[in-house]
């Protein structure tokens, strides 16, 4: 039987579900002014909200080298494994490209752009697991992960728009930071690119289900095996009526996913970002 081995980028923010699904987490690069770390092992979120508040100076993010892929994937090959590796959207960062460059020297790695980021980079590797446990070959995990990436439902409500607009990594921002006080806008992953996709006036707590309606009236077929609510440190009394809507949408709660976002994924986003994320090819709600 083929051994197979899933991996992602730690950006895909699956927390504990790294290991208890045996999924290979690959560490980005988070600097904060001249120092630089690897996310998830010697960085979190908090030493970046006490970096700009001390500093007003946003933590910057960067992919890893080619070498750095090559060697990662090179350990699992060596051991006789078949690496199935789903980055983050090429779109928004270089790691699929050096990952894909990597891949290109050894047999058996296989490299998808999951044209997403955070936890709906993680639902893709979580399907993958599934159809590993499930006995498929790496060809048709690939094939199968291929058709439902298009069915991503990747979004999320923003509290604080400095370190996305300050970024430069949202189209559309421009337009509304200069009402940041009053607006509270929905990004969306569409075509690998974060688009502005509605924006919602008053603040969080009052239009954060408002945000959840809103997606499912856009993104109406999600497969309910698992939804994820992934946020930076939102108000655990928010993340919690979240949950509540969801289940009042039908979701079992048992297959309601919270996880904290990484340093990567709060570098560009800042405190309090929250998102629902699922893939659309279930039964209409």
């Amino acid at each position: 039987m083929e051994k197979i081995k899933i991996t992602t980028d730690s950006a895909s923010d699956l927390n504990d579900l790294f290991k208890t699904r045996d999924i290979g987490e690959f560490p980005l690069y988070v600097m904060l002014g001249d120092k630089q770390y690897l996310d998830d092992v010697d960085i979190d979120p908090k030493m970046i909200f006490e970096f700009y508040d001390n500093t007003k100076t946003l933590p910057k993010t960067a992919a890893r080298s080619i070498e750095d892929f090559y060697d990662y994937f090179k350990a699992f090959t060596d051991d006789g494994y078949s690496v199935i590796h789903i980055a983050i959207s090429s779109n928004i960062s270089s790691t699929y490209d050096y990952a894909l460059t990597a891949a290109r020297r050894l047999d058996n790695v296989y490299v998808i752009d999951g044209k997403a980021l955070s936890s709906a980079t993680g639902l893709l590797a979580l399907a993958a697991a599934d159809l590993r446990d499930d006995g498929k070959s790496a060809k048709e995990i690939c094939e199968i992960i291929e058709r439902r990436k298009q069915k991503l439902q990747a979004s999320f409500m923003i509290n604080t728009l400095e370190f996305l607009y300050k970024g430069g990594r949202c189209s559309g921002l421009a337009a509304v930071f200069g009402k940041a006080f009053s607006i509270r806008p929905a990004l969306q992953l569409i075509d690998g690119n974060i688009k502005v996709s509605h924006k919602f006036l008053g603040s969080f707590e009052k239009n954060i289900l408002k945000y959840v309606d809103f997606t499912f009236s856009r993104y109406d077929c999600p497969d309910k095996t698992r939804i994820f609510i992934t946020h930076t440190y939102a108000d655990a009394d928010v993340v919690e009526s979240v949950r509540q809507k969801l289940i009042g949408y039908g979701f079992a709660p048992e297959n309601i996913i919270e996880t904290i976002a990484g340093s990567t994924i709060t570098s560009h986003c800042g405190k309090s970002t929250l998102g629902i994320l699922y893939i659309n090819d279930g039964e209409k709600l």
